[in-house]
């Protein structure tokens, strides 16, 4: 969600198109100039090389998320088209800037790749993991089977997507830690898409003071009688509080939860409730002690 905004910010390209017109604009007005300096000429060839390309592929890129939400304003969708075709308009960006960069120091790019093909082939050994994980993203991106916000297991990894990028997808674990897991592993490691189920699973976190925690199984008793036939959960869960960690004067639990919604708002309000009856316990246990 976020990136989607981000990506709707009209200002770049606004940018790119007034650089664009203001460079055309020097081509009618200071054509001898760039002809006696072809130094410049190459520099202004590059940068328009880079400016035109760059606009038109977001150009396009606009146009075929606008056909694809069009398509598919009626129904929910899975997958990552939006974020792949971003991703893959940041690929473009870069190669024509480095063509780019190429003609401004008066290289011709053609000439620079054949007369590298020994080098070239070397540098694909060299960076062969690194050019298979991107491959492999690019098919997750536009797969519809994964989805950023989806909890999945990965071998030994279990948690929430929050990102895919070119190397890695990145899963939040049940502690909160950042578990980066490369894109060529997950095309050859059996994966386990959680999401799929129909109920989701989230957790409700909290921390007690030490001598409250002593009387937590009146706390435990407490939650499980308010959510054992709670109308949003799936009453298949034992209810149980866990022991996360233990400090010097506090302890910390959660507690597993299937709701028969993957809405943050169902969560949300789940886990409020959970928070009240935490707060009422804590308030007690401070007016009998």
């Amino acid at each position: 969600m976020t990136e989607e905004k981000k990506d709707t910010n009209p200002i770049p390209f606004l940018i790119k198109l007034f650089l664009w017109v203001l460079l055309y604009t020097s081509f009618w007005y200071f054509g001898d100039s760039y002809k006696e300096r072809p130094w410049l000429n190459n520099l202004s060839n590059a940068l328009n090389l880079f400016l035109t390309s760059s606009i038109l592929f977001s150009i396009g890129r606009y146009i075929i998320i606008m056909i694809y939400n069009k398509r598919h304003e009626k129904r929910a969708v899975r997958g990552n088209f939006v974020l792949g075709i971003n991703r893959l308009t940041v690929v473009l960006n870069t190669t024509m800037a480095i063509i780019a960069f190429m003609i401004a120091f008066g290289i011709d790019p053609r000439d620079f790749v054949t007369s590298l093909t020994i080098v070239a082939m070397a540098v694909a050994v060299t960076f062969r993991e690194y050019i298979t994980n991107l491959i492999s993203g690019l098919f997750i991106m536009f797969s519809d089977q994964l989805s950023v916000g989806d909890r999945v297991k990965v071998g030994e990894h279990k948690g929430r997507i929050v990102d895919i990028n070119f190397s890695s997808l990145v899963i939040q674990n049940e502690d909160d830690d950042m578990v980066m897991v490369p894109n060529n592993m997950v095309f050859t490691s059996p994966i386990i898409n959680l999401s799929a189920h129909r109920s989701s699973l989230f957790l409700v976190k909290f921390e007690l003071p030490l001598q409250a925690a002593v009387e937590v199984d009146k706390l435990e008793e407490s939650i499980r009688a308010l959510l054992v036939n709670h109308p949003y959960l799936t009453g298949e869960d034992e209810l149980q509080l866990k022991v996360v960690e233990i400090g010097k004067d506090y302890v910390k639990y959660k507690m597993e939860i299937h709701a028969k919604s993957s809405s943050n708002k169902v969560h949300k309000q789940v886990e409020n409730e959970v928070f009240k009856e935490v707060l009422k316990f804590k308030r007690e246990y401070d007016i009998n002690t």
